[in-house]
């Protein structure tokens, strides 16, 4: 006797490989559901964006930024 996964997997097998991988993108997108973390990013994104376009932050290129890096932990 089959288990329920294994039916549900022959039957998933029967899509077309687009529609595998629509499922696949949805089963892999609610394994990481954590809503309240993905806002709080949001907000934090929206934070920094208008920081940057208010002009309240500066932005230094990568290269300087890893040097002052650098230059702190020593």
């Amino acid at each position: 006797m089959q288990t329920q996964f294994e039916l549900l997997e022959a039957e998933t097998l029967k899509l077309t490989a687009a529609e595998r991988a629509r499922l696949a993108e949805h089963l892999i997108a609610s394994l990481d559901e954590d809503t309240e973390i993905e806002n709080a990013w949001a907000t934090e994104v929206e934070k920094r964006i208008a920081d940057i376009e208010n002009g309240s932050v500066q932005l230094i290129p990568v290269a300087e930024a890893i040097a002052q890096a650098r230059a702190a932990i020593k």
